[in-house]
């Protein structure tokens, strides 16, 4: 005679969501992931932020098919009561299924190949102005080159965090080693870590850390209540200063994204040097030592102190426009208190995210982020595909009556400043600490 099946209800799953004590649900089987969760190579705080609840299309949207056959051994023996899935998740299921059966997944043609080629001569270029040229302008155009060579690496990082851009898993390693840590500097360990947690958590006012930016920005009057970052399990305090800050953050956003890379650097050298499990953090850590070996010296080649701040300036600045892209795509999106929630993934991630309207040539100079809705949905599918599939997303997000926003990208930068000035405006107001003046009103004013 056939055993019965054991259930338990939503409400008891609900018990199992704390460290030492992790269960999700995937297509209503119970999972026991506390010890995977040490293992797991995207790190632990994704399932937790999902324990106790179900996580199916997290999962679908993670993990390859292959990754389906090692579930067993989780298994509680449970199955999660009056468990049922939603019209939106059937579909999106079904797409991420036809997307596997057209191989999109793993087709990733030959785009990382040629980046590389790509950032190997500019830098080689700038590293040539410095070295060989006594003009002022050829070194400021050295820097500035050196910084597009750090943003077409922050795609390839970007993308090799979520799949192999490279044949194998080895050599997609060295790459990100390469043109992460050695090349510019950034821990991939950390990016991996930060990143995982703001695709689980998109916008998120308490676990997505990109939008965690107290004291410097707040991209709404929610976060005024001092609300608590579970990324980075600290009190994101509202204190004078960060209104102060806040007050004039739409003016000083560009300025701040110019040498944003610096609170990399110091998010890389926390990320590495804690108490916390770093995958082969000896490798993370010479990379990193490369990078500060070898910038310091090229920056000394040149003749003078004010060619060598302007040489910084000019290679920080222009990579600052890869920081304001990585804004676009949400500051102005809707964002929620609490925790993410599997039962609308799906939602969420439309709701929280904004694609940047282009023309197909121009794709190389996002990224793969002019399409974030589809990205998002499908972190696993390589970029050069994601033109491909966004009329489907479009279709799917139209049939269920969703949100799918879009907006050029200089229409994205007005209204990721409105959201900024907004947010600004109510920190003024706020108790009215800091006294208004006629040049204030004048350029303040609503109308």
């Amino acid at each position: 005679m056939a055993e019965s099946k054991r259930y338990i209800s939503q409400t008891e799953l609900e018990n199992h969501k704390k460290p030492g004590d992790l269960w999700i649900s995937i297509q209503g089987k119970i999972y026991d992931v506390t010890e995977w969760s040490r293992e797991h190579p995207g790190g632990a705080l994704p399932l937790l932020n999902l324990a106790g609840q179900d996580a199916t299309d997290a999962f679908v949207a993670y993990h390859p098919g292959l990754a389906w056959q090692y579930l067993d051994k989780f298994f509680t023996g449970y199955y999660l009561k009056d468990y049922s899935v939603s019209e939106v998740s059937k579909d999106f299921r079904k797409l991420a299924a036809e997307f596997s059966k057209m191989g999109l997944f793993e087709k990733k043609e030959h785009g990382t190949g040629i980046l590389l080629c790509i950032i190997a001569l500019l830098f080689s270029i700038s590293v040539y102005g410095v070295l060989c040229s006594n003009s002022a302008l050829v070194h400021l155009l050295s820097g500035a080159l050196l910084g597009f060579s750090w943003i077409q690496s922050g795609w390839i990082g970007h993308d090799s965090g979520h799949y192999q851009v490279m044949s194998s898993r080895k050599f997609n390693r060295v790459a990100q080693i390469l043109t992460g840590n050695c090349l510019a500097g950034i821990s991939i360990g950390w990016w991996k870590w930060n990143h995982n947690a703001h695709h689980i958590a998109c916008n998120s006012l308490e676990f997505d850390p990109d939008l965690q930016h107290m004291p410097i920005f707040a991209v709404s009057s929610k976060l005024f209540s001092s609300l608590t970052s579970y990324f980075y399990e600290r009190k994101m305090n509202f204190d004078p200063i960060a209104r102060f800050l806040v007050s004039y953050q739409h003016w000083t956003f560009y300025p701040v994204m110019c040498f944003a890379r610096i609170n990399l650097f110091a998010q890389s050298f926390l990320f590495l040097f804690s108490k916390r499990k770093v995958p082969n953090r000896g490798q993370e850590i010479l990379g990193i030592l490369v990078y500060w070996t070898w910038f310091p010296l090229l920056v000394s080649c040149l003749p003078n102190w004010g060619e060598r701040l302007m040489f910084v300036v000019a290679s920080f600045s222009v990579t600052g426009i890869q920081h304001v892209q990585f804004c676009l795509n949400h500051f102005s999106s809707s964002v929620y208190v609490g925790p993410p929630s599997g039962n609308n993934w799906f939602e969420k991630q439309t709701d929280g995210t904004l694609d940047i309207v282009c023309s197909s040539w121009m794709d190389w100079f996002h990224g793969g982020l002019q399409f974030q809705i589809e990205h998002h949905l499908f972190p696993r599918l390589p970029r050069c595909h994601l033109r491909k599939v966004s009329p489907f997303v479009q279709e799917l997000c139209k049939k269920h009556n969703l949100q799918y926003d879009t907006a050029s990208f200089w229409k994205a930068n007005v209204m990721t400043i409105e959201t900024l000035r907004s947010a600004a405006l109510q920190a003024r107001i706020l108790s009215n600490p800091i006294p208004k003046n006629l040049v204030w009103e004048a350029v303040n004013t609503h109308g």
